[in-house]
């Protein structure tokens, strides 16, 4: 089964709307998902009929609601897993950085100098935009070098505009929803395209080397904590590793999503576990086809 959202600058917000309905859904089913609850007890909870909810979770994920629950359970993880872990290992081993990767997209990165990171942004005028996208509402900043922020809005606007100020205190601001609107279209959309998106990093090497490595796991595909550590040279930097990627400042483009526990848990996500798991699904699906034929 092919994903069925493409989303079109119109479909934005009707995208995000139904997320807010879509994540409810989840962290519902995440939370009864042992005793596997039935579709009528899932719409309910979220104040929908059992015929709208199983429409619309089909028709935005792509799969339906019982399938999704076999996604989410550990033995499913575990075995994504073991295939993702083969998979990267051959993307290593032919040199290549993004096989596999969602709509043919791939990404440069630029790393501030330790001057500049040191100089809080002085000198940058940054662009910045709130806009929906079918995860919910994400904030987007750029700089002319490339994107240096994006992330999902889980606390007010204001709070999410005030933390972007606090990580380049002597950038210059600019609210620019126009130039920001056609970035956000371009990453979520399901439209294949040839060139680069460029990204502006602000980190200590460390970070750099791991939000790179994040960079190398292609769509559909999981990696844990410890594949990271050994990947950047680090096997032991296992907590290190984990604080670099709980700190990503570009959330879906470089995927800490993709990252989970070796034991099969998905484990935490900044943006909320129930947003990750559906990004996940969503990405799975995309890149194989269904979960249909998935046996747990």
């Amino acid at each position: 089964m092919e994903s069925t959202f493409r989303m079109t600058p119109n479909e934005t917000l009707e995208d995000s709307q139904h997320y807010q309905l879509i994540e409810r859904a989840i962290q519902y089913i995440e939370t009864n998902v042992n005793r596997q609850p039935e579709l009528d007890e899932i719409a309910s909870a979220i104040g929908l009929s059992e015929y709208h909810f199983q429409r619309l979770f089909t028709s935005w994920t792509g799969i339906s609601p019982k399938r999704f629950m076999q996604f989410l359970t550990k033995e499913h993880a575990k075995e994504l897993l073991n295939q993702s872990e083969n998979l990267l290992d051959t993307t290593h081993q032919v040199g290549l950085s993004s096989l596999g990767r969602l709509h043919d997209l791939f990404v440069t990165t630029e790393a501030v100098t330790p001057g500049e990171y040191k100089s809080g942004g002085a000198g940058l005028t940054i662009h910045y935009g709130i806009h929906p996208t079918p995860f919910g509402k994400c904030l987007i900043a750029t700089t002319e070098r490339g994107i240096c922020n994006l992330s999902f809005v889980n606390a007010s606007e204001g709070q999410m505009i005030d933390n972007l100020v606090a990580g380049w205190k002597q950038a210059k601001m600019v609210e620019d929803y126009k130039s920001t609107a056609s970035l956000v279209t371009r990453i979520f959309s399901d439209l294949e395209t040839d060139s680069p998106l460029k990204i502006h990093l602000r980190g200590t090497n460390f970070q750099i080397k791991v939000w790179e490595a994040l960079l190398s796991i292609p769509t559909g595909s999981l990696t844990t904590y410890e594949h990271i550590a050994r990947q950047i040279g680090k096997p032991k930097a296992l907590r290190a590793v984990g604080t670099a990627v709980g700190h990503n400042p570009i959330a879906y483009l470089i995927p800490c999503h993709r990252v989970i526990r070796k034991n099969g848990d998905f484990g935490n996500y900044l943006y909320g576990s129930a947003r990750k798991k559906v990004i996940l699904a969503h990405e799975y699906v995309t890149a194989n086809g269904s979960l249909e034929a998935v046996s747990i």
